[in-house]
């Protein structure tokens, strides 16, 4: 069978119409082939559009992996990304072509490189305190930006699910906020009086006009485009520029940090790990767990400061008004771009 128009059913039937896989999931796989067709190409010296399902050997598969990591300097991570890519080709191949089955359990039994696993850096609770401080409420972004960075220590959502949250998300009456997250999962989470008070504030006051698209986001940039992950993300790295030096933010992810404080918060306070799994919206307690190995010790007083700071309404702020003052078919590589 020829491997390009296996290809063409794997993106096209397989991964969105059988698996339902997300837009993210399918962009990563074509990644992964885009430089994964060229090198089985190259190493068996035919094009790429001669190349077949019994070109699937281990030798070109594990010289890739390691090409990747040598030549290109990939990590161990990224190497088992791009294998567990190949990997989901073989179970479509296992699936779809049962006389080439054979060779789609060999693929499928390629072990991943084992790697470190980097320890995930989080914000401590008077470090929060800071960043909030840090926002500049006489702009006219800054309302949106302090709602923002609430509503990430509040939820523990992914930056992408900030970005995607629409207007009919949020229920003002019962304070409850539902999140889209992976593989096309709902879930849905009561937030902090103090949070819901923000976002409702924001709606009503400080929300930038959105265009015809973007209507229905929640966040909206000042070009009245919805905000993107990477728009959230240039939001939480300015803040954090702003309040921690520069060997501390070496060790943290600007959104994921937020998240990772959340999962601390969580735990301090007595959260099950299944309240802590739920609200993150992990798949897996193993997931879960990988934000719960670290030092937990901080002192007592800025917890309680921090939590009496978190429950309180926004209304009882005296300072906050008066802070206020403001009124965004072709070849198979080129179809491949396409997606």
């Amino acid at each position: 069978m020829n491997l390009n128009r296996c290809i063409h059913q794997y993106f096209v039937q397989y991964l969105s119409r059988i698996k339902g896989c997300s837009g993210q999931t399918i962009k990563a796989y074509r990644d992964a082939f885009k430089l994964f067709l060229p090198f089985a190409a190259d190493y068996h010296g035919i094009k790429i559009k001669s190349l077949t399902v019994d070109h699937l050997t281990i030798d070109v598969i594990l010289d890739f992996l390691d090409h990747l990591q040598s030549e290109r300097g990939n990590q161990a991570s990224t190497r088992n990304q791009r294998l567990a890519a190949i990997k989901s080709l073989a179970k479509m191949i296992r699936f779809m072509v049962p006389e080439k089955r054979n060779i789609a359990d060999t693929i499928r039994a390629i072990p991943q490189k084992r790697s470190q696993r980097p320890l995930i850096g989080f914000l401590y609770p008077d470090e929060i305190l800071k960043v909030y401080q840090a926002v500049d409420l006489s702009k006219s972004v800054g309302m949106r930006d302090y709602t923002i960075l609430h509503l990430l220590y509040d939820s523990g959502a992914r930056a992408s699910e900030i970005a995607t949250l629409n207007l009919d998300y949020f229920d003002p009456q019962h304070r409850t906020l539902a999140i889209l997250g992976k593989a096309d999962r709902y879930r849905q989470m009561q937030l902090w009086p103090k949070t819901a008070q923000l976002i409702e504030t924001y709606i009503a006051k400080h929300r930038t006009k959105p265009n015809c698209l973007s209507r229905q986001r929640l966040f909206i940039n000042q070009r009245g485009d919805s905000l993107t992950r990477h728009g959230i993300n240039r939001i939480c790295k300015k803040y954090l520029r702003r309040t921690l030096d520069s060997k501390r933010l070496k060790n943290i992810n600007p959104v994921h940090s937020f998240r990772h404080a959340c999962a601390v918060r969580m735990l301090c306070t007595g959260d099950s790990i299944t309240d802590i799994k739920n609200r993150l919206g992990h798949e897996n307690l193993q997931s879960t767990m990988t934000y719960l190995q670290m030092d937990l010790t901080h002192k007592r007083s800025i917890q309680e400061q921090f939590i009496l700071y978190n429950q309180s309404l926004l209304n009882q702020d005296p300072q906050l008004d008066a802070l206020i003052g403001w009124e965004d078919k072709q070849d198979t590589l080129a179809w491949l771009d396409t997606l």
